[in-house]
């Protein structure tokens, strides 16, 4: 499975920041030391091995290492970057001047070759020049973010996944820097279930699926985690992905650089990508529109779709995963599949978050025009149906991302519906169980009943007897008939007098007894018959005086 994706870090995702990749709180010595000044670079060495201290000064070498520009970097030697062009006539081309394939494999022994690469002129009939680079090397990145100016936090915002948009080095009538950093989901098959490829190594499969297993939605240590990905019963798994482009836009030939994370982990390579913009070209309704405008922003937008398509098929997904958990809840009162759709319904509320950045990602593009377009290579009439267009296709993919948030809504909806269901059948069930023990209570108190009925009158059919044989068992003169034994009087006076003591030392060892005030002290509590006598004598004669006390005449 792929790993969690790391939690962004907002505040260190655009340029506009004035302490990048700097934390107060244990910073501050950082900060105050002026030993953090880069040390100047080898004159003897290439200029591109210097980024990005040579160019930003305000990033530190501590500040570099922590943003991960260049320790996140791929350790592989297999870093391959997939050219395309669009020329001026609006047509996409992935071939050179002379019929090959534009891709070029940049190893570390190769590195300077690379470099001359970029230096080339490009010919003149390129509008826009597109770079897919996969496997992003630490070579590769110096080399384009010296050539391209690059500011690093293009590369640091990719790198840690943190969403970002924003407009740099803006140039009235000549271009400027734009950069978009968006997460998106994609479906893909769960790779703990699906079996090796030719081209996959079984190794690297064995590494990550004994890293991670899938969701086990019965654990109950499970943590709910919105950075991984989201396993479904149907065999596909739901994983964040990343589109970072980033746009130099120029009067004569603009460049779009598009980062890709490691393919190690079945993300979809840069060719992918690649092959379909190229295809986008080949689009009917796409070739309208690089026809009609100049704008290379243009081609910047079409990537952009990208996202939307693998949206669209992710909640279609979820949307059969969630009709089968509604199968589910209706024929059984399992409460387990709930702590699943908890599990849901937490990645939907992330989902909303990250469809809220695609959409300003997307204003972004549309309230930052090109500067190019005020130069005079641009007719007034061009730049106003460009800027038109713009505003059009913007509304489009606008439209399409509302819908895709409407489709959200309605699948979190339907999820606390069926969790309601869920909760509403489990308390059917105990409803109808408290009723069957509430039968069986009442069946067993009848029973209880007529037990007790027929024990009563066993007792009296023998207790008239017990007594006789008790009295007439007694050792008494009056029953005997002989003289000096114990008489009945003495009997009846010994039986009250123990009644009397047993009563009294009962209620005078109790602490909590009606006949006892509250909070009484245990030498109260021990002459209580004295106490309530007063307590009674009072309450009947205590309104009245002597003299009130009505007494009786005499005949």
């Amino acid at each position: 499975m792929p790993p969690a994706t790391p939690a962004p870090i907002y505040r260190h995702a655009a340029p506009s920041g004035p302490w990048p990749w700097v934390d107060f709180d244990t910073d501050t010595d950082i900060v105050l030391n002026a030993d953090n000044t880069p040390t100047p670079p080898d004159a003897l060495a290439p200029s591109w091995r210097g980024y990005p201290q040579d160019l930003f000064g305000n990033w530190k070498p501590d500040q570099v290492k922590r943003s991960k520009i260049l320790s996140s970097c791929s350790q592989l030697d297999n870093c391959l970057v997939h050219w395309l062009d669009v020329l001026e006539d609006g047509t996409f081309t992935i071939l050179d001047e002379e019929g090959r394939d534009q891709t070029t494999r940049a190893t570390r022994d190769r590195s300077d070759e690379f470099w001359k690469l970029l230096q080339t002129p490009r010919p003149a009939n390129i509008r826009v020049r597109a770079l897919f680079v996969d496997n992003l090397s630490l070579p590769v990145l110096q080399m384009i973010g010296t050539k391209y100016n690059i500011e690093p936090f293009f590369f640091s915002s990719s790198l840690n996944w943190i969403p970002s948009h924003y407009q740099e080095e803006v140039r009235p009538g000549k271009g400027d820097h734009i950069t978009i950093t968006l997460p998106f989901i994609r479906a893909m098959q769960n790779p703990v279930t699906r079996p090796t490829t030719p081209a996959e190594s079984p190794g690297i499969l064995k590494s990550t699926t004994s890293s991670h297993f899938p969701i086990d939605p019965d654990d109950p240590q499970q943590i709910i985690d919105t950075q991984a990905s989201l396993s479904l019963r149907c065999g596909n798994i739901l994983l964040q992905d990343l589109l970072a482009i980033h746009m130099v836009r120029e009067v004569g030939s603009s460049t779009i650089i598009s980062y890709h994370p490691t393919s190690s982990w079945r993300r979809p390579s840069a060719k992918r990508l690649h092959s379909l913009v190229n295809r986008a070209g080949q689009s009917v309704y796409w070739q309208k529109i690089f026809t009609q405008s100049k704008d290379p922003t243009f081609l910047f937008l079409a990537i952009m779709w990208y996202s939307l398509y693998a949206w669209d098929q992710s909640f279609e997904v979820l949307y059969s995963h969630i009709n089968w958990l509604e199968s589910r809840v209706l024929l059984t009162n399992n409460i387990k599949i709930t702590r699943e759709l908890h599990i849901i319904q937490a990645h939907l509320l992330h989902y909303h978050s990250l469809l809220q950045d695609f959409q300003k990602s997307v204003d972004f593009l549309q309230r930052t025009p090109n500067p190019a377009i005020e130069s005079d290579s641009y007719t007034p009439g061009e730049r106003k149906e460009s800027m038109e267009l713009m505003v059009r296709e913007c509304a489009n993919l606008l439209s399409e991302i509302d819908r895709l948030e409407n489709r959200r809504t309605m699948q979190s909806s339907r999820l606390k519906n069926v969790m309601d269901l869920a909760f509403a059948t489990v308390n059917i069930q105990d409803s109808k169980h408290m009723q069957k023990l509430t039968e069986a209570t009442v069946r067993d108190s009848s029973a209880m009943k007529q037990v007790c009925l027929f024990i009563s009158y066993l007792t009296m059919v023998f207790l008239p007897a017990s007594f006789t044989a008790t009295l007439f068992g007694m050792n008494v003169s009056e029953v005997t008939g002989t003289t000096g034994q114990e008489s009945l009087v003495h009997y009846v006076a010994t039986t009250l007098a123990f009644a009397c003591a047993t009563t009294w030392l009962v209620i005078a060892c109790q602490s909590h007894n009606p006949l006892h005030s509250d909070n009484s002290t245990p030498m109260e509590r021990a002459g209580w018959p004295m106490l309530y006598f007063v307590k009674k004598f009072k309450e009947k004669w205590g309104k009245g005086s002597v003299r009130d006390i009505e007494m009786p005449t005499c005949g």
